[in-house]
């Protein structure tokens, strides 16, 4: 336990009430969207940059862990305490400093909900592209944190490139600002890209500049439905390959397409082999010329319908459907590994193949959907880990699943993080030489191994 000295000069920086101590609370901030958790000993609720930097000083002089904190909305394990500690929880910093219309930028604090930036932007006639899930929970430190993406990352990018500078808490509470507001470049090394993706091992985001676009002036909403998940995923490689790049290109699979449909009950097609859930955006010509184009490219594919939404509510109908994901699971067992494999484009299709054969080797449910457009997949394993058996067969598949992803070039992760989920396979994907480097590059930021230690290059011993 924290001692009553390290507990007042805590107090003393944040005040009492923002300061956490009971055993419950413990309990509620030991774990993120895992399955895994570990309670620490105290959780903390800075309200600026200035406490944070007390706090992290503090917990330098006494070799504390800490481990920072959004919403919480991490699949793989990012927000769990690992070595206890204290748990810096940074939603009270939440403030939109600045909406610049005509440089296109904003600047915003960690704890601002990723759905408020893009509504609040949205009226300067903007758009902030990254939109996870998660985007009406998670945060924007999280997002940087984990540099998550989302279904316009097919068009638009994900969050590092959004990016344009950091400012950060290193590990002995000095204070760096890093990139610029015009382009994001600095002299030398891009800093700013070190920290983007860092899940808080390096420091403390508490300010982010990030670039924004011009709104679409109209968009299109398609739905094919597919007796074979196979040719869906053919529509895919097609289209990208067709020169069409539309906003969205998501995909479902059978189970995934029930899971949501006995959750919602919206009239999904439950008897379809897969479906794809296409949006385009632009000016209205091109938007036009593009949905029919992909139209053609679906039926060729093997679709059995394409429907494109008439009204603006029966598109929203769609992504709730495609947001409703991960409750719908829930619903489903108590258990999963929610992973984020990412391929090249060319090669979705080799792997949704690759998921299906793993699915039968090892007699274990395999959810597939994710943001096909862009490779990054979400093959969801679901599972009871209480049945010694069923968990066995379930962590032999996801082990498979890492290896085949790096086998086609790909990576672990293309937005949820390594955390402490994916650390044993991360030496398979950086290379011996690339996965000291990591280690090396953490030490020198954080000699003494306080910050979110346990995670990526620094986890010790078998996840399960």
């Amino acid at each position: 336990m924290l001692s009553d000295k390290v507990i007042n000069e805590l107090a003393a920086i944040v005040g009492k009430a923002e300061i956490l101590l009971a055993p419950e609370d413990m309990i509620a901030y030991s774990h993120d969207a895992t399955m895994f958790s570990h309670k620490p000993e105290a959780v903390v609720r800075p309200a600026n940059r200035d406490e944070v930097a007390a706090v992290v000083r503090i917990a330098a002089r006494h070799r504390i862990p800490l481990t920072c904190r959004g919403a919480a909305t991490c699949l793989s394990g990012g927000a769990v305490p690992l070595k206890g500690g204290i748990v810096l929880e940074l939603t009270r910093m939440n403030r939109i400093h600045k909406i610049d219309p005509v440089n296109r930028i904003a600047v915003v604090e960690p704890g601002v909900i990723t759905f408020d930036l893009i509504f609040r932007v949205a009226a300067e006639g903007l758009l902030y592209p990254p939109d996870p899930s998660s985007m009406k929970e998670s945060t924007i430190g999280g997002n940087v944190a984990e540099c998550a993406g989302g279904p316009k990352g097919v068009k638009y990018g994900i969050t590092r490139n959004f990016v344009l500078g950091l400012e950060a808490v290193l590990a002995d509470g000095s204070i760096v600002e890093t990139g610029n507001d015009v382009d994001g470049d600095m002299c030398g090394p891009d800093w700013t890209m070190l920290f983007t993706g860092s899940e808080g091992t390096m420091a403390v985001i508490t300010r982010i500049s990030l670039r924004l676009v011009q709104l679409p002036q109209t968009k299109k909403t398609l739905l094919a439905i597919y007796d074979r998940l196979e040719d869906a995923a053919l529509t895919v490689s097609k289209t990208m390959a067709g020169g069409i790049v539309p906003t969205t290109l998501e995909i479902m699979n059978d189970r995934t397409i029930v899971a949501v449909e006995n959750y919602l009950k919206i009239g999904l097609p439950v008897n379809a082999g897969g479906l794809l859930l296409i949006e385009v955006d632009g000016v209205p010509s091109t938007v036009e010329e593009n949905a029919l184009k992909i139209s053609e490219i679906c039926r060729q594919c093997g679709a059995t319908a394409v429907k494109i939404a008439q009204t603006a509510e029966e598109a929203e109908d769609l992504w709730r459907a495609r947001r409703a994901i991960g409750a719908a699971f829930g619903r489903v067992a108590p258990s999963k590994f929610a992973e984020d494999s990412t391929v090249p484009r060319s090669l979705v299709p080799e792997l949704v193949n690759r998921m299906l054969t793993i699915q039968e080797k090892y007699d274990v449910p395999v959810f597939i959907c994710g943001h096909a457009g862009d490779g990054n997949m979400h093959p969801t394993i679901l599972f009871d880990r209480r049945n010694k058996d069923q968990a066995e067969r379930a962590e032999k598949a996801l082990e498979e699943l890492h290896f085949i992803t790096l086998e086609l070039g790909g990576t672990l992760s293309g937005e949820h993080g390594i955390g402490f989920a994916k650390a044993p396979f991360l030496r398979a994907e950086a290379g011996e030489t690339g996965y000291q480097m990591g280690r090396e590059v953490k030490t020198i930021l954080d000699p003494s191994g306080i910050m979110n230690p346990g995670k990526m290059f620094f986890y010790e011993g078998k996840l399960h």
